[in-house]
Formats: C-alpha cells, structure tokens, sequence
C-alpha cells in the first residue's frame, strides 16, 4: 500500500494516523519465500515537524512460516516491530544513497508500508529458528525426523578422509 504523504507535507504541525493493511502473502528474499500465517495492519503516525521533515512512528506484527534449521518442521515464527524515524523530505534519493540511509520506503512524496514491512522482518531475522530447543533434526542417510524416534540406519558416521588410520587400527585388533 502506497501512502501519499504530500498532504501532510503541506501543513506544518499535522498529524495523520493511518490504519494499513499489509497486503503481502508471503516474504520474498535471498532466503527464499516464507508464506505468512498471520499480519496486523500497520499503525502509523505521521507529523509534519516543519521544513520539510516528517517524524515516523510505526508498529505491527507479521508471523511467517519458517522450516526448522534442524528437521525442517514448519515454524511460525512472530515478527513484531515497532520504529521512530524522522524523515528529511528534502533530501534527494542520490543523496540518501550517498549518506547510507536505509530508508528505500519512501519515494518522491510515497511511503510504500509493504517495502516498510520488508525492512523490519529483514532487520529481525533471526540467526536460528527451531522447532524446540532440543531437536533432534532429520538422519543424514534416510532422512527420518529423529524427533518422532531412531532410525534404522548405522549409527557409526566415520569420516571418509580418516578411512587410512581407521584401517592401521582394525589391522591392530587382527594382531
């Protein structure tokens, strides 16, 4: 959903609470694509601060559906966000650029609330998801969740590179 904030850039001092729906159904990156299992509409608070700044207060939540890092059981995982920003309109997109400033939401006088969203799920990403903190994960050779129990498969997993001091050591046990 695009917001047209040139309204409120045209009164010093305005405050305009919008209710946005996010539209998204599933989250898109180089990870791969998370389908989402539940989404708030995002309350934003937009003042005119004067001199072309707007101060930005945002909160939501999104809950995507997230494998396992262990067994690959599926995961609802809560993003939850809350942000405060002031937003010099006045600066141009070469110079946001130039500065570093991760504001990629806004262009010209548009706040995209989903490229919004998108932000905040990436900045909140988290380094492991699992199902429980005790998962077994999936057997490497058959591929079981050993959650629901043991395989059937050998259990001895020997490292093929150590395969020649594995045989000096069955040659001392034939001794």
């Amino acid at each position: 959903m695009l917001i047209d904030l040139s309204e409120i850039l045209s009164l010093e001092g305005k405050t305009q609470v919008i209710e946005a729906p996010v539209s998204m159904d599933s989250f898109q990156s180089k990870l791969g694509s998370f389908p989402v299992k539940d989404k708030e509409p995002v309350i934003l608070t937009i003042t005119n601060t004067g001199k072309k700044v707007l101060h930005l207060e945002a909160r939501g939540s999104v809950t995507l559906s997230i494998p396992c890092d262990r067994c690959l059981k599926e995961v609802p995982v809560d993003f939850p966000f809350a942000l405060e920003r002031d937003m010099d309109m006045k600066v141009s997109e070469e110079d946001r650029i130039k500065d570093l400033d991760e504001i990629n939401y806004v262009t010209g006088c548009s706040l995209d609330v989903e490229q919004l969203v998108h932000n905040e799920i990436l900045i909140r990403w988290p380094l492991r998801v699992l199902c429980q903190e005790d998962c077994k994960g999936i057997c490497s050779h058959c591929g079981k969740d050993l959650n629901d129990g043991p395989c059937s498969c050998e259990q001895e997993s020997l490292d093929p590179r150590m395969a020649a001091i594995r045989d000096i050591f069955s040659k001392f046990k034939e001794v």
